[in-house]
C-alpha cells in the first residue's frame, strides 16, 4: 500500500510556464484544471530569489510526480537585446533528466514530464531531440489548456471532461480579477497569489463535487 508521502508526491505537479500578461488566461486555466483533477500545482513562484535557486528548483521538481513543461513561447522577446526564453526549455531538461534517471533505476522514484505546446508539429522543429514525444496541444486558449490537462492527467476510475473543469475555470477567473483589484496587483505571478489561486481552485472544485471526500 502506498504511503501518504508517495501519494502526495504523485499529486504534486510542477508547472514550468512563462510568466507574462499574454499567458494569464492559460495560467488561470492551468491552476483551475489541476485543482479540478485533484492535483496540486507547484511552481518556482514559491521559491524566493537566492544563491541556491537552481538547487531549490531541482529539489522541488524531485518532490513532484509529474511536470507540465510548456514550450509554446519560443519567440524572441521585445526588449533589446532580443533573446529567446531559455527558462522553460532549461527546466524541461531538468524534468526529462529526472525521468531518464528514474527509468534507468538510478533514482528510486519516477518522474513523468509532459510537454505542452500551442501548435501541432512545431516541437519537431524547435526541439528535434524530443522527436517521438507526443506533446499536449492547447492551441493557446483556456479551453485548449483544460483539454490538454484531461489528456495528460486522469486518475484511475475517473474521467473528467472539459465540461467538468470549465466551471472551475470561470469561477477562478472571477476570483483572479477580485484578487488583482483587492491587492492592486498588475499580475498574479507571485508566490502569495499563486498559493491563493491554488487554494481557491481546490475549494471551487470541492463545491462543484469534483473531488473525492
Amino acid at each position: 500500500m502506498a504511503s501518504r508521502q508517495s501519494v502526495l508526491r504523485e499529486r504534486r505537479i510542477f508547472i514550468n510556464i512563462p510568466f507574462d500578461d499574454l499567458y494569464e488566461r492559460l495560467y488561470i486555466a492551468l491552476i483551475a484544471g489541476l485543482g479540478g483533477l485533484g492535483l496540486i500545482p507547484q511552481s518556482v513562484l514559491q521559491i524566493p530569489p537566492s544563491d541556491n535557486r537552481l538547487n531549490r528548483i531541482f529539489g522541488l521538481l524531485q518532490k513532484c510526480g509529474s511536470s507540465i513543461n510548456d514550450l509554446s513561447r519560443i519567440e524572441l522577446d521585445r526588449k533589446a537585446p532580443r533573446t529567446p526564453r531559455f527558462n522553460m526549455p532549461f527546466e524541461a531538461g531538468l524534468a526529462l533528466a529526472l525521468s531518464l534517471l528514474g527509468k534507468s533505476g538510478q533514482l528510486r522514484r519516477r518522474h513523468r514530464p509532459f510537454i505542452f505546446e500551442a501548435k501541432k508539429y512545431r516541437l519537431l522543429k524547435s526541439t528535434s531531440d524530443l522527436n517521438g514525444v507526443d506533446p499536449c496541444i492547447h492551441g493557446g486558449t483556456a479551453v485548449g489548456m483544460l483539454r490538454a490537462l484531461t489528456k495528460a492527467f486522469q486518475r484511475q476510475g475517473e474521467r473528467r471532461t472539459v465540461g467538468d473543469l470549465l466551471p472551475v475555470y470561470h469561477d477562478l477567473w472571477g476570483f483572479s480579477l477580485h484578487l488583482k483589484r483587492a491587492n492592486r496587483l498588475r499580475d498574479l505571478f507571485d508566490g502569495v497569489s499563486f498559493r491563493q489561486l491554488s487554494q481557491a481552485a481546490r475549494k471551487i472544485a470541492g463545491r462543484r463535487h469534483l473531488l473525492r471526500s
